[in-house]
């Protein structure tokens, strides 16, 4: 299943033209300003950690779940998000996102108790789960085949500019009031600000949601075919139109609307790219990637830097990873899709692996609570710093760009809404797993946690090698062949 399909060599696959690129280019991104508040709205507790565990008094435990508490929503949001796409439209939905990183905002700056923000942070996370699942998709579904895997990176590329973003934010303010649990403007401390400035970026993506065009396979699907052809004829040109448009259709095909028993087989079986999605979704999570960005403050004090080098480590640390996913996007559309995830997973085997021999052979010493944590020293700390971020350079131009490229374009037409909700929800839940867990897991060793984070990178090695498809040059009318998909076509 490989290489199965048709290529972009058929005459009627639109790959648009200079002009019209660049207005491809401009709605991609556009949508991809989901992806930098999904980034933002992750990350930014990254600062707030250490302020809100002092502030509400509450143990590891309690901590690690008002961290993690942001993924429940985002599985519930990712869960929901296709469906609701597939009757109100895509844009809405981007709308809805943009409301609900708002309230999100204002909940979690406000939080007079623990369980009000983490409410806030369930809200944000509904957020962007939907943000996860509306982006890639609607993306896919505007951009020429021939730049699709690049216009699909710049949802990763979104993300790791919203991560980095949050995390300047956050070293800015708590730099501003002298650590994040201080008082910085209006009596409030500067990590409730942290929160409270992801209220510009929303309205900003809510606003620019409403300047650009409906899915024209949307449009198709809901019958509204004179639309659909006046989008389709910005985005693409007029050659070939009306046969896109009838292969669209095709692939839309059957007695009833879109549902989620569309990812069964005539024989009742989830078909094989339902299972490869999630998988990959569940990899690209369980490898512990946002460990790094959701702890690195903790991780980076607990072996022995400061608070304000740790904010500063973990901003070097989002600006690699936007360097390296820009490098992803270069190279997506020429190499493929697989080459550069059986890259990364080897890359990410081998760094992992010595961040864990550097962690679990460090010294053991006690902390301010008597808590005894290792120490990285001399040439081990280095390897480990460096490791970190190698770790990092891999993930960012494989893993965290390509499974988006591929969530977004490797479904056919029918079940595109369904199979992405599932594949987001599993990759929220696996976030959700990894992260409330590590805290636990850094108490009782450093060295394990990332042990067991390299084995799960070794298998996603094995598993790209023998599942996963390469999509690079498909049109997305081609994957019902390639993916062996039968869409219930109407009977007499």
């Amino acid at each position: 299943m490989h290489e199965g399909g048709a290529t972009t060599n058929r005459p009627d696959l639109p790959d648009g033209d200079s002009a019209s690129n660049g207005q491809v280019v401009r709605i991609a991104s556009v949508a991809a300003l989901g992806g930098l508040l999904f980034g933002y709205d992750s990350a930014v507790i990254n600062g707030a950690v250490a302020a809100i565990q002092d502030e509400f008094d509450v143990a590891d435990a309690a901590l690690g779940f008002a961290v993690a508490s942001a993924l429940l929503g985002a599985a519930a949001g990712a869960m929901t998000a296709g469906r609701i796409a597939d009757r109100i439209g895509r844009i809405k939905v981007m709308k809805i996102a943009a409301l609900l990183f708002l309230i999100s905002a204002i909940g979690t700056a406000f939080a007079p108790e623990l369980w009000v923000l983490v409410l806030g942070r369930v809200i944000g996370g509904l957020g962007v789960g939907v943000a996860s699942v509306i982006a890639p998709a609607y993306i896919a579904e505007t951009s020429p085949a021939d730049i699709r895997g690049r216009l699909g990176s710049l949802q990763q590329l979104a993300i790791v500019l919203g991560i980095f973003l949050s995390l300047l934010v956050d070293y800015v303010l708590a730099h501003l009031a002298g650590g994040a649990g201080e008082q910085l403007w209006f009596g409030l401390e500067a990590w409730r600000w942290m929160f409270l400035s992801m209220a510009v970026p929303a309205v900003i993506y809510g606003l620019l949601a409403s300047t650009i065009p409906e899915s024209p396979r949307f449009l198709v699907a809901t019958h509204r075919i004179p639309e659909a052809r006046s989008v389709l004829s910005t985005l693409f040109g007029q050659r070939n139109l009306e046969v896109t448009i009838g292969r669209i259709e095709h692939s839309l095909e059957g007695e009833t609307k879109p549902s989620w028993r569309d990812l069964k087989n005539p024989a009742g079986k989830i078909y094989p790219i339902v299972w490869i999605g999630l998988m990959l979704s569940v990899f690209q999570q369980a490898v512990g990637i946002n460990v790094i960005f959701y702890y690195s403050n903790v991780l980076w004090e607990a072996v022995g830097f400061e608070e304000s080098s740790s904010f500063q480590i973990s901003v070097f640390t989002s600006v690699v990873n936007i360097a390296t996913t820009i490098v992803a996007i270069m190279l997506v559309d020429k190499v493929g899709r697989r080459p550069l995830l059986l890259t990364g997973s080897i890359g990410m085997t081998i760094t992992l692996a010595t961040m864990a021999v550097c962690f679990g052979t460090a010294p053991q010493v006690p902390n301010a609570e008597g808590v005894l944590e290792p120490h990285l020293t001399g040439v081990p700390g280095v390897l480990a710093l460096v490791a970190a971020n190698l770790f990092v350079v891999f993930f960012g131009m494989s893993w965290g760009p390509v499974v988006w490229v591929l969530l977004g374009e490797m479904f056919p037409n029918r079940i595109r809404g369904a199979a992405l909700s599932l594949a987001a929800a599993g990759q929220w839940a696996a976030n959700w797993a990894i992260t409330v867990s590590f805290p636990s897991l850094k108490t009782f060793s450093l060295g394990f946690a990332y042990g067991m984070y390299a084995v799960f990178a070794l298998l996603s090695l094995l598993f790209v090698a023998r599942f996963v498809p390469e999509t690079k040059g498909k049109s997305l009318e081609d994957m019902d062949e390639a993916t062996g998909y039968q869409h219930p076509t109407a009977t007499a």
